[in-house]
């Protein structure tokens, strides 16, 4: 998109958080849930299908337009809506990639739509982030595969009409692991809900697989070719968990701010005592740069296209871990400046506090992303 159209694209999205989204927030929060109809509201308006082929119903363009609606979402304070509401940008793209036609015409464009949830399913009790070992297996019996096992942790899980399952098809470690399109309805299929700290309104999941059936044209891609789709799968989930992370920074500075200009204390605005002022500036430092990290790291994933080069995936790494730790720092910092009022239900702040956990564990902790940062390097 040019300038003029990005600018009315993102104003569009902002009155959509504005009167769809923001006033009912915090009832979704303490509901544990958000209206299904919700989905079929944003993909009228294109949200849901931005980055996807207008074949499928969807909106070729770029990450960095991609990010505004991220933005812009996140105005609303909401973790939970987010994960939730775009659940489907990290269940999609590897059948996106890989699929067959007819899968993509089954599952992607009724997801677009906002008529069907779809999620990912890939986290298993036993082990988070190291994909190479899990345990869910399937095995091919005549036209099908039959999978046994457990995942936990599994967002939009509960109501998903669509989950790209990892399972085991082939031997031990990397190369034998393949990718499933399961149906949400499947025989065999149960699932738990989980309670959390934080991301109320978005459902998450324990999922139970005894012997579920799933047609063998439901592999995505090659056998045993799963896990190079799912590595590459993290790229776009790390970019926008960290899009989200500065962006709820921000959001945390402008309710801290907001408040600092009206509240009085000992015949003063908050604002107007140096301690908060030089908070704010300290909180306002850190989402400028990481803003400008976000910015380069972006413009250099749409260079690349599909497959960045190895610096370009260290410095993502990186950029998680930087945005991350930016909306700790401001969360933390926002509900100090809020006060008693920072740790009340119902401010933005609060919440945001609440969720910067989930935020700084997706898509691979702390650690690991500074390890893989590493070996991307060479270091």
């Amino acid at each position: 998109m040019d300038a003029a159209t990005l600018d009315d694209f993102r104003a569009g999205v902002r009155r959509f958080v504005e009167r769809e989204v923001a006033p009912h927030v915090d009832a979704w929060d303490e509901a544990g849930e958000f209206p299904r109809e919700l989905y079929r509201r944003a993909a009228a308006l294109g949200l849901l299908g931005l980055g996807y082929p207008e074949a499928l119903g969807g909106t070729p363009c770029d990450f960095a337009t991609r990010l505004v609606a991220v933005e812009e979402i996140a105005r609303a304070g909401s973790g939970g809506l987010l994960a939730s509401l775009f659940s489907h940008n990290i269940a999609l793209p590897p059948i996106l990639a890989a699929g067959s036609a007819g899968l993509q015409r089954r599952v992607i464009a009724p997801v677009l739509a906002g008529e069907e949830i779809a999620a990912l399913a890939v986290t298993e009790p036993g082990g988070g982030s190291d994909v190479a070992q899990l345990r869910t297996t399937a095995r091919r019996d005549g036209d099908a595969y039959v999978i046994d096992g457990e995942k936990v942790f599994i967002t939009s899980g509960m109501r998903a009409d669509w989950l790209t399952v990892a399972v085991r098809t082939g031997g031990p470690g990397a190369g034998g692991i393949s990718l499933l399109a399961v149906p949400g309805d499947a025989p065999g299929l149960t699932r738990t809900p989980l309670k959390k700290m934080g991301w109320w309104c978005s459902d998450t999941a324990h999922l139970r697989f005894d012997g579920v059936r799933v047609p063998a044209d439901h592999l995505i891609g090659a056998e045993h070719g799963g896990f190079r789709l799912i590595m590459e799968n993290f790229n776009g989930e790390r970019l926008v968990l960290a899009a989200g992370a500065v962006a709820f920074a921000q959001v945390a500075y402008d309710e801290a701010l907001d408040w600092a200009r009206q509240r009085r204390t000992f015949g003063r605005t908050l604002v107007e005592h140096q301690a908060v002022r030089h908070k704010l500036m300290d909180m306002r430092t850190r989402i400028v740069a990481s803003r400008a990290l976000l910015a380069d790291v972006t413009r250099r994933l749409d260079a690349a296209g599909s497959r960045p080069d190895a610096e370009t995936v260290a410095d993502l790494c990186l950029l998680k871990n930087d945005a991350t730790r930016t909306m700790q720092h401001c969360a933390d910092a926002a509900v100090q400046i809020l006060g008693g009022m920072g740790y009340m239900r119902g401010t933005k702040s609060e919440r945001i506090y609440r969720e910067v956990k989930v935020m700084t564990i997706g898509g691979g902790t702390d650690e690991i992303m500074k390890e893989l940062a590493a070996r991307q390097l060479g270091v």
